[in-house]
C-alpha cells in the first residue's frame, strides 16, 4: 500500500510549482516589454544608429540626448502640442461618454432582462469580434455624411465602438449587486434616475475604473479610426502626427519618431500603474459574473 505524501512534501511540491510558474510568467513579461524597451533605447540614439544598431545601447557616438524629443515636438509645420490637445480631448470625451451611457444601458439590460434586452446585449457582445476591416469603409462614409469628422464629434463614433466591451463588463458587475438595495431606494422615494446616480453608480466604481483604463489606452493610441474619419491636414492626433514626422524627400527620422512614441505611451503606463489594483478587481467582477 502506497504511503500518502506528508504535509511537508505537499508544501514543497506546491512551492516548486509556484516557482516554475513565476519563472515562466517572468519570461513572458520580459518578452512582452521588449518592444517598449526597444523604443526607450532608440529614442536616445541618433537617427543613423537607429537603423544600423537597433538593439545596441545608446553609448558614445550613438547618444543623442534629448535632441530627438525636442526635434519631434518642434519639427514640421504641424505643432505637436496641438496633436496632444486633440488626443487629450478625444480621449477624455470619448471615455466619459462610454462610461456614462454604457453603464446606464448595462444596468437597464441586467434589471429588465427582456427579450429585447437580451438581443441588444448579444449584439453588443458580437460587435467585439467583428473585424474592423468590415466596417471601416461604411464607417468613414457615415461619419462624413453626419459631420462626425471633427475632434469634437468623433467621440460619438468611439462610443459606438467601445460600447461592446463596456456593456459586457458592466452587465456582469450589475448582476452581482443585490437588487434589494435598489428596492430599498425605491421605497425611500428614489426614481430610476436617482437610484442609478446615487445608489448604483457609486457601487460601479471598480468596473468604471477598469473599463476607463482599457478605453483610454485604446482611444489614446488609436491610429486607424482618426486617420479614416478626421481631416488629417486640419486635425491630427498623436499617432497621426508621428506617422507624418518626415523630413526632406519623405525620409523618416526614426530617433524623433521613437521619442514621440515614448512620450505617447508614458501617460498610459503611469495611469495603469496607479489604477492596476482596481483594474484587476473590476475585470474579474465583470468577466466572471458576465
Amino acid at each position: 500500500m502506497s504511503r500518502l505524501p506528508s504535509k511537508e512534501q505537499s508544501l514543497a511540491a506546491e512551492k516548486r510549482r509556484k516557482t516554475i510558474l513565476s519563472v515562466v510568467l517572468a519570461c513572458v513579461c520580459i518578452i512582452y516589454v521588449l518592444p517598449v524597451l526597444s523604443v526607450v533605447i532608440n529614442s536616445f540614439k541618433l537617427n543613423t544608429f537607429v537603423k544600423t544598431d537597433t538593439f545596441a545601447l545608446p553609448t558614445g557616438d550613438m547618444w543623442a540626448g534629448f535632441n530627438n524629443f525636442i526635434k519631434g515636438m518642434t519639427f514640421g509645420n504641424y505643432p505637436f502640442v496641438k496633436s496632444v490637445l486633440f488626443s487629450l480631448l478625444i480621449t477624455v470625451v470619448s471615455t466619459f461618454l462610454i462610461l456614462l451611457f454604457t453603464s446606464m444601458a448595462a444596468w437597464y439590460i441586467a434589471r429588465v432582462n427582456s427579450l429585447f434586452c437580451k438581443i441588444f446585449y448579444f449584439l453588443c457582445v458580437f460587435s467585439m469580434v467583428v473585424p474592423f476591416q468590415m466596417v471601416m469603409y461604411p464607417l468613414s462614409k457615415t461619419a462624413d455624411s453626419l459631420h462626425l469628422n471633427t475632434p469634437w464629434t468623433i467621440p460619438i463614433v468611439y462610443l459606438g465602438f467601445g460600447a461592446g466591451l463596456a456593456i459586457f463588463m458592466f452587465v456582469g458587475f450589475v448582476k452581482s449587486i443585490p437588487i434589494s438595495i435598489e428596492e430599498a431606494a425605491s421605497i425611500d422615494g428614489c426614481g430610476p434616475i436617482k437610484t442609478y446616480f446615487q445608489v448604483v453608480l457609486p457601487m460601479l466604481r471598480p468596473t468604471m475604473i477598469s473599463v476607463g483604463i482599457l478605453e483610454i489606452m485604446w482611444v489614446w493610441n488609436d491610429y486607424l479610426l482618426p486617420y479614416l474619419v478626421l481631416d488629417i491636414n486640419e486635425y491630427r492626433t498623436i499617432p497621426i502626427h508621428i506617422q507624418y514626422l518626415k523630413g526632406s524627400y519623405g525620409t523618416v527620422d526614426l530617433g524623433a519618431t521613437m521619442a514621440l512614441i515614448l512620450l505617447s505611451i508614458i501617460p498610459v503606463i503611469v495611469f495603469y500603474l496607479i489604477c492596476q489594483k482596481y483594474i484587476i478587481k473590476g475585470v474579474a467582477a465583470g468577466a466572471v459574473k458576465g
